[in-house]
């Protein structure tokens, strides 16, 4: 997830980068057209490259390590999993100016999922539901299936606690917008919530609406892997937050049985995520604004 301080560095990145980058390294790809997606998320540059590929570069420090984990984990993790996630094909070096390494996948069909399409679906909440229990029943070196350089990825042992100074100043920040009191309340409470006892299971780290595709108005895809590792699968509740109305939200917990320190703490991470995207991007993104508010907004409704 991206923090503020994640955004202090960015390099310039254009399609005649891109083009370089990929012909200079991947020259069995030079002919095919490049196009970068104007609705790209936050973290990288995305273009499509001819019909079956896309090519991903990191705007960020915080996002730079994402192509190496991606290009490790996912072809292990992807067999047990019920929606299809990115293929890795490639790994660039950096070079020509651009610090990170970078990646090449194969493109996904679908669109971005939105509350108007699939927010009031209870088939929806019970297909994320099905995807994190797979996600969350991997064993922790991918189901043994091969040996892999290192140890699985662990994310921050801190959780909450590491982002409770930062929270609370964006609370601060956005007391003309919310209800500032209600925030710290639901904040306090986050982290005072019980931690959790079982050993840690694989995460997705930043399962919002933004990471989903649809195809048919029906779930497809779970992309953008750069937070994953084993973890409190609290994180991953927040697509009820960003996506699901009451009903169906109900409907996701009651499927994946989550109890109620596990709810509250998942509420926590909805709240200072959508926090930290609000005080980031609000501003200059009336998308991002207005997705956000709805997160923050329902992760005070519980």
């Amino acid at each position: 997830m991206t923090t503020a301080r994640d955004l202090d560095v960015r390099p310039v990145i254009d399609t005649a980068l891109v083009r370089r980058l990929v012909d200079t390294q991947c020259p069995q790809w030079a002919r095919l057209p490049l196009t970068v997606l104007d609705e790209a998320g936050s973290d990288h540059v995305i273009h499509r490259l001819g019909d079956e590929l896309s090519v991903r570069l990191p705007r960020f420090t915080g996002a730079a390590g994402q192509a190496e984990k991606e290009a490790a984990w996912l072809p292990r993790l992807a067999p047990h999993l019920p929606l299809a996630v990115p293929v890795p094909v490639a790994v660039g070096r950096p070079a020509l100016g651009y610090p990170w390494p970078w990646a090449v996948t194969r493109w996904l069909d679908g669109e971005v999922a939105t509350v108007r399409d699939l927010g009031d679906s209870t088939r929806a909440a019970r297909e994320l539901a099905g995807f994190l229990r797979a996600l969350q029943a991997v064993g922790p070196d991918g189901a043994g299936s091969g040996d892999v350089p290192g140890s699985p990825p662990v994310r921050d042992g801190a959780g909450l606690a590491a982002r409770d100074a930062a929270t609370r100043e964006a609370i601060g920040r956005t007391v003309d917008v919310f209800d500032a009191p209600a925030m710290t309340a639901l904040w306090d409470r986050a982290l005072s919530a019980p931690a959790r006892q079982e050993p840690p299971v694989w995460c997705h780290g930043d399962f919002h609406t933004g990471n989903l595709l649809t195809v048919g108005g029906r779930l497809s895809a779970v992309i953008d892997f750069g937070g994953c590792g084993l973890g409190d699968p609290a994180v991953d509740l927040m697509a009820a937050f960003t996506l699901l109305s009451p009903l169906p939200r109900a409907a996701f917990r009651a499927a994946l049985d989550v109890d109620d320190a596990t709810w509250l703490r998942g509420r926590g991470w909805a709240l200072c995520t959508g926090l930290n995207a609000y005080t980031a991007y609000a501003a200059t993104s009336p998308r991002i604004a207005a997705q956000t508010t709805r997160q923050i907004r329902a992760a005070l409704a519980g």
